[in-house]
């Protein structure tokens, strides 16, 4: 069956780095569009980032332009969220979603995994 297992969450101070990873499985990893959303508790999942099957063409949110960058592996079906700068606010479950389509509408994907929680101290 179809997984997407992310891990590499945990907690760090604000200003530090993160890297987040997902693992696809039970599907063609390569021939899908990826991407990151988040949400906090008692709020809508919102887009972070997303990019194509090849990887060459990304999309961010504002609040994370130049501090995130998103990539893909598709040897190892691994999608990455490099992190920097890591600001309290950015504290929430991060969920990985493969869909046919890079789009920042959560609607338009498939698949989802079950979410890695990251927690940024002041």
């Amino acid at each position: 069956q179809v997984q997407l297992v992310e891990s590499g969450g945990r907690l760090v101070q604000a200003g530090d780095s993160l890297r987040i990873s997902c693992v696809g499985s039970g599907y063609s990893f390569g021939q899908y569009a990826m991407g990151w959303f988040r949400q906090a508790p008692g709020k809508n999942r919102e887009f972070v980032s997303s990019l194509d099957f090849g990887g060459s063409i990304t999309y961010y949110t504002d609040s994370v332009k130049g501090r995130f960058t998103i990539s893909r592996d598709n040897l190892k079906n691994t999608l990455y969220l490099q992190m920097n700068s890591l600001k309290p606010e950015d504290t929430t479950l991060y969920y990985c979603t493969a869909g046919n389509v890079p789009t920042r509408n959560q609607t338009e994907y498939k698949y989802w995994g079950q979410g890695t929680p990251v927690t940024v101290s002041s």
